[in-house]
């Protein structure tokens, strides 16, 4: 199969330290980089989660705001006000 040449553009100290782990483990820029590619390839995803953090952070929120109010008021909450709220949080 006939190879080309990939061009991507990089950090000049991420390229450096990428290059050093590679040679720390015995291969190279092209065979790490194929690797990957390979992998991407195999299993129809990323080899590492992607998230949005906004998200998170809106749930830590959402959470932070219930812990508060759970302990600076006697107000309970039945099991269907939790999962309604949960639905909320969700939408």
């Amino acid at each position: 199969m006939e190879s080309i040449t990939l061009n991507v553009r990089v950090n000049s100290n991420d390229k450096k330290e990428f290059e050093n782990f590679c040679n720390s483990v015995g291969m190279n820029v092209s065979t790490a980089v194929n690797m990957f590619i390979k992998t991407v390839i195999r299993d129809q995803k990323l080899p590492f989660d992607i998230r949005n953090y906004s998200i998170d952070n809106k749930i830590y929120n959402f959470i932070k705001e219930a812990e508060d109010e759970m302990y600076n008021t006697s107000k309970r909450y039945t099991k269907e006000d939790v999962i309604n709220s949960i639905n909320e949080m969700l939408k």
